[in-house]
């Protein structure tokens, strides 16, 4: 989760993309989730591989592998120099039975992690597989290539960045063999190259299927991952104790935070606010907005509004960052 998260700006200019909450929580922690969920063993190590995000930011990485039962550690990545040499900057967590995650994509599944197998990449058909990495399955119902971004068709199977290994010292010896022999792939050192050596030598890897692959790569993607993950782990909604809601309708599934102020609205269905946030005189609909902002007489439809945002009096599809005002 090193990448600058350009996709995202305003709001990754001051949250770290993957601390960016949809649904109440930071997307990385629902993906920590998830993954647990998977998992047939204890998750002893959470492992982040990071920019340089500052301490509190590292503190709450720490906090969400501590609420899972796991001991969290902090890795950096200071160069962009690929998926490959991101895994192998935290080489001394990559021992024994390990799971890769890219922290910008969630994920649904109905399997538990099949330890048979060498390893596992989860795959997900879609129609328009030229931005992603892709794989090929044989009949016996192994993988038997991997090829970056194909500009002409070879598989609708995409890779979506969750991948599991029985061997992470292995994994450590093929990512480290890329570096020493610098071979890269569009110009970064690539996990698909190490995958396919993997293969070349007789390991035996699997595609594991979703059930739903979310993304939060911009602004539209994850209002509609917030929209999604609403649906999935709180159909009902959840509203704190501490929030204050005067002559206002609540269409779940929403979820609003301690302390925040909703007056005179309409708000929902699908929508995040987070805390102390204020809405007075306003209708919000499959939105997130995040804490301590203050939204007025506006009308406000698939948007991401930040922390201590001011807004008042217009209709508007948004996105605002932090410390935003208009009026």
């Amino acid at each position: 989760m090193a990448g600058a998260g350009k996709r995202m700006r305003p709001h990754s200019l001051t949250i770290p993309k993957p601390l960016i909450p949809v649904a109440g929580k930071p997307i990385v922690q629902h993906l920590m989730e998830d993954i647990v969920k998977v998992c047939p063993e204890k998750v002893d190590e959470i492992a982040y591989v990071i920019g340089r995000f500052g301490k509190e930011a590292e503190d709450q990485l720490i906090a969400i592998a501590q609420s899972l039962g796991a001991k969290g550690t902090i890795y950096y990545q200071d160069e962009p120099l690929g998926t490959a040499h991101a895994i192998l900057c935290a080489a001394s967590a990559l021992k024994g039975q390990v799971i890769i995650a890219f922290a910008d994509t969630l994920f649904r599944t109905d399997t538990i992690i099949d330890k048979k197998s060498d390893g596992t990449i989860w795959v997900q058909q879609i129609e328009d597989p030229r931005q992603f990495g892709v794989v090929k399955v044989n009949d016996k119902g192994l993988i038997t290539d991997f090829i970056e971004k194909p500009q002409q068709f070879v598989s609708d199977l995409a890779i979506i960045g969750i991948y599991y290994f029985k061997d992470g010292e292995n994994l450590k010896s093929e990512l480290q063999f890329l570096i020493d022999n610098n071979i890269r792939e569009k110009g970064e050192y690539q996990i698909t190259n190490a995958l396919e050596n993997m293969k070349n030598k007789g390991m035996k890897l699997v595609p594991g299927k979703v059930v739903e692959w979310l993304d939060c790569g911009n602004k539209n993607a994850t209002v509609n991952t917030n929209k999604r993950m609403l649906e999935i782990k709180y159909p009902a909604g959840q509203v704190s104790q501490s929030a204050r809601i005067e002559h206002s309708v609540i269409l779940h599934p929403c979820i609003i935070e301690k302390d925040a102020i909703i007056e005179n609205c309409v708000i929902g269905p699908y929508v995040s606010i987070g805390t102390g946030t204020q809405i007075l005189d306003s209708v919000i609909r499959n939105s997130i907005i995040l804490n301590n902002s203050h939204i007025e007489s506006s009308v406000i439809d698939n948007s991401m509004i930040g922390n201590f945002v001011s807004y008042k009096g217009k209709a508007h599809d948004l996105s605002m960052g932090d410390f935003s005002k208009e009026s």
